[in-house]
């Protein structure tokens, strides 16, 4: 783990200061989760056994709303996803139509002064795919480039950032929960690493100088090893992490994520310290941006510890300063989502800025949290102020620096040295 053999503690700041310049403030979604009217995909499948999808929270067409809404923030970038299985809904058959769609939400984001971050692969991939046997197809590398090879360079030259694919352990553990053959799900761990270097190169062919990754869901603790899978093997210009839960030996809470209940975690933002610290430890060279960080709910309610989405932007964007401060490189930080919508399986879990009740208002109303207000003073201040204090404190022994973390807590400074 990341505090063996780490410097003594340091002396805790009493102030953090404000993001460096030219530091990515931004957003996400993802196609499949809030576009509605899904294509035939391995998901539109999987959704049979779970919550119906109906036409989830209508980004197909409400995109500008949505857009708009995230310049209001004052965000400099905007992640969505491209679904593979709309764009080419059977094998070498692409849709003007549904790429006229993904178009116009380029152009929207242009023109409303932001920069895309496009995701390749989600998780979903098209039915047709599956039915070819998915990722153990001795075609699926190919067919998967020949996909990039398609979207690359419609939106070459527009300042994009590209995610190929989205949490691959993850993509991973949901095919095998899902029920697929457990030999085809296993194969893509193997194959799409490969896809993901190839489409590496193509980026980096068609579309000179943009940064590409494949953002981690960060698991803390396990995170080292779980890296050897995929990223310890995958080219990549920046070290995209998604982090929701830490743990420490007093908040083991980050299992209900496992089942699908992220809104019964209780937040460890200390925890994003030392997840940053740790990519950093092992990839020294490579900047980190904060793909996705964000609070579940139950079904919008509020939390019954109290704990608002205003603590939680402000905590975590406190302990990222922190690791700013401390030398870790991190250039990016996305809030996840900007809408509620689909948590894969089920409209319970609320991540939105914007609340939407998919379920029960058929005019998918978008709704501000308080955390819009929120998240737009952080932004239009660099973060938070200097002297802000989190209002959940540090645990009790981090699971990612053990040493580190329990001697900072015994002499009350929390943060180790790099």
């Amino acid at each position: 783990m990341g505090g063996i053999g780490l410097a003594a503690p340091a002396q805790a700041a009493t102030t953090v200061p404000p993001v460096p310049p030219g530091f990515h403030w931004g957003v996400a979604t993802s196609g499949y989760q809030a576009e509605g009217d899904e294509p035939p995909s391995n998901w539109s499948a999987y959704d049979d056994k779970m919550e119906p999808y109906g036409n989830s929270v209508d980004f197909l067409h409400r995109y500008k709303e949505d857009i708009a809404h995230a310049k209001s923030l004052g965000v400099d970038t905007f992640r969505f996803g491209i679904e593979w299985a709309r764009v080419e809904p059977q094998p070498g058959v692409y849709d003007p139509a549904a790429f006229a769609f993904y178009d116009d939400v380029v152009a929207e984001i242009e023109r409303q002064g932001m920069k895309p971050m496009i995701t390749l692969s989600h998780w979903v991939h098209p039915a047709w795919f599956t039915a070819e046997g998915a990722w153990s197809n001795s075609k699926a590398v190919d067919q998967f480039v020949d996909y990039a090879n398609h979207v690359v360079p419609r939106y070459a030259g527009k300042g994009a950032t590209w995610i190929t694919f989205n949490e691959p352990v993850i993509y991973l553990l949901h095919e095998l929960q899902q029920g697929s053959n457990p030999l085809t799900a296993l194969s893509l761990q193997s194959k799409l690493i490969t896809a993901h270097n190839r489409t590496y190169a193509l980026i980096h062919r068609l579309d000179p100088g943009a940064m590409v990754s494949s953002n981690v869901a960060y698991i803390p603790g396990a995170e080292p090893a779980l890296d050897l899978l995929f990223l310890d093997q995958m080219k990549v210009d920046f070290i995209g992490i998604d982090y929701y839960y830490g743990a420490a030996l007093d908040n083991a809470t980050a299992i209900n994520a496992f089942i699908n209940k992220p809104y019964a975690v209780k937040p460890a933002p200390e925890g994003l310290y030392y997840a940053l610290q740790s990519v950093h430890q092992r990839f020294p060279k490579l900047p980190i941006w904060i793909v996705e960080n964000g609070m579940s709910t139950d079904n919008g309610k509020p939390r019954a510890d109290g704990y608002t989405r205003t603590d939680y932007i402000r905590d975590h964007i406190y302990w990222m300063q922190r690791a700013i401060a401390d030398g870790i490189p991190v250039i990016g930080y996305n809030y996840w989502s900007i809408t509620d919508n689909y948590e894969w399986g089920s409209y319970e879990p609320r991540f939105g800025l914007w609340q939407v009740d998919a379920l029960t208002d058929p005019t998918l109303t978008r709704k501000p949290t308080d955390g819009v207000a929120t998240y737009t003073d952080v932004i239009a201040h660099g973060g938070d102020p200097a002297t802000y204090q989190p209002v959940i404190k540090p645990g009790l022994c981090n699971v990612d620096n053990l040493v580190g973390s329990c001697l900072g807590r015994l002499i009350g400074h929390p943060t180790p040295t790099l």
